[in-house]
């Protein structure tokens, strides 16, 4: 059965980039971090670049919220075993770009990572992480706190505030049991659907906006192409799986 609205991947590169969408963008990421979340705009980047090919398996948007905080929203929807690394050179990447030449430390602004991912990555059992830096005594065992000085330079209140934090949702482990309104958004990336009875921020605009039949013919065409090359592209992935499979029993057997 066709699903009535669009994948959040597809959004994210086609729609999401203009600001009278940026309510779906605050929605999701406000329920995320428990906060409202105001999207000022989109940062200057190689990863808003939106390319003519439809073929993507990788959406990225890099946004500043009203704090003054840089966001990057990642969408991976094939398997990349060294993406935890990728998840770190992106915010090195984003910190490094927007420090001005000459800047103080101090200066450095805020970085929140989040990864909505297609595949296994990693071991665990829960579907949502969350990564942040503390600095633990090693015979202490507890934590180093900013000076009131500090808190004042950084305008944080804490050293892992200050740091940037990573924010990791495996779709793959949800078992589309909806507890909370953060839940009502992971179904969607999930699934492509949002049910009656959801009522998380943003969600309401997910409805009205996100319904491919208000697509316009020809981008309608490329949306049916790219679930077309992500159904290839997930074969492709799951040939060469059997294939190493396989190559590893002839191995052990010739051994």
């Amino acid at each position: 059965m066709a699903k009535k609205h669009i994948r959040f991947d597809w959004a994210a590169k086609k729609l999401l980039r203009d600001k009278k969408n940026f309510g779906i963008l605050e929605g999701f990421l406000s329920e995320l971090l428990c906060e409202d979340v105001k999207i000022e705009g989109l940062l200057e980047s190689e990863s808003n670049q939106e390319e003519e090919d439809d073929k993507f398996n990788r959406v990225d948007l890099f946004a500043e919220n009203s704090k003054g905080e840089q966001v990057i929203i990642e969408i991976q929807n094939t398997r990349e075993l060294d993406y935890l690394m990728r998840m770190l050179f992106a915010t090195s990447k984003a910190i490094t770009e927007y420090l001005p030449v000459g800047a103080k430390y101090g200066e450095i602004k805020k970085v929140i990572a989040v990864s909505i991912v297609y595949f296994d990555l990693g071991k665990g059992e829960d579907y949502v992480y969350v990564g942040q830096t503390k600095f633990k005594g090693l015979h202490t065992k507890t934590e180093l706190e900013l000076t009131t000085a500090q808190k004042k330079l950084l305008g944080k209140p804490t050293v892992h505030q200050a740091y940037p934090e990573y924010y990791l949702i495996r779709t793959t482990k949800f078992n589309d049991i909806v507890n909370d309104t953060l839940d009502e958004w992971i179904y969607f990336f999930k699934n492509s659907e949002v049910l009656d009875e959801f009522r998380a921020k943003g969600m309401q605009e997910v409805r009205e906006k996100l319904k491919v039949m208000n697509l316009p013919d020809d981008e309608r065409k490329k949306y049916n192409r790219f679930l077309e090359n992500l159904h290839g592209e997930a074969s492709y992935a799951e040939s060469l799986k059997i294939e190493a499979e396989e190559a590893a029993k002839k191995n052990r057997r010739s051994i």
